[in-house]
């Protein structure tokens, strides 16, 4: 590539411009964003509801921390930390799509969590947080769409506190032939038909899955950790691999 020529990038299969796969992904989740929590159950049966809550279990946030949930989404692990860091510590929700953050607050609020969590519209490649500020961060199901994933850790380990904790929930690898076999014809034959039905969108439930199958694998998500800075980096496969939690610490 020659100097100046712009930086290409995935989205999905296709190959993109760098500077614009973060508008790309922005239509997805802005198409997708009122009926985002409904297909998260049908598209996994109910299970990321267990991967979500193993997460929050790794987390182990204590009252008092300040926790960052980047990507967050609509605010299924918001929730959980608001209370187990009660009233005095602090939980950030942040996402880079406006719909998404809009969705996450009017349900937290319907819940009445309200005291103790915060909204910032963030990309995770620049996070706009001081130095060493949070004692967890945790991003779910949201590294896979960032255009640069080694500019995203570098920044999530900068705002991190030493001694602090990341965790990535994310879709990743499965072991066994057989499940990638069933989990290939599952993610491209039966998503689109369930996006189309329930979200009037069959093309975004296509990129989805075709972001998880050039989203790093186990290892190398592991060793682009470390890379980053990370430490005692290690991850935990479940539903045979395709969703792993990854852990690093900051020393």
């Amino acid at each position: 590539m020659s100097e100046g020529e712009p930086k290409n990038t995935h989205f999905g299969y296709k190959t993109v411009e760098a500077d614009k796969k973060a508008d790309l992904v922005a239509d997805v989740f802005h198409s997708v964003a009122a009926k985002y929590d409904i297909m998260n159950d049908v598209m996994s049966f109910g299970v990321h509801r267990f991967w979500k809550r193993h997460t929050i279990e790794v987390a182990a946030a204590r009252p008092g921390m300040k926790v960052l949930d980047l990507a967050g989404g609509t605010g299924d692990l918001t929730a959980k930390f608001s209370h187990l860091v009660g009233d005095r510590g602090q939980v950030v929700l942040a996402d880079i799509n406006d719909s998404m953050l809009k969705v996450g607050r009017t349900k937290l609020r319907d819940k009445g969590i309200v005291n103790n969590v915060s909204y910032v519209q963030a990309n995770a490649e620049a996070l706009p947080f001081p130095d060493n500020h949070f004692d967890i961060i945790t991003i779910a199901f949201g590294l896979r769409n960032v255009t640069d994933k080694d500019a995203a850790l570098r920044s999530m380990l900068r705002v991190l506190k030493p001694g602090g904790k990341l965790l990535v929930l994310e879709f990743s690898t499965p072991k066994h032939e057989l499940m990638r076999k069933v989990y290939d014809m599952y993610s491209f034959k039966v998503l689109p038909k369930m996006g189309a039905l329930i979200t009037k969108d069959a093309d975004s439930y296509e990129y989805l899955a075709e972001s998880i199958r050039m989203h790093p694998d186990q290892e190398t998500l592991k060793q682009m950790m470390v890379d980053a800075g990370f430490e005692q980096v290690d991850y935990t496969n479940m539903t045979d691999g395709v969703v792993a939690l990854h852990r690093g610490y900051k020393f």
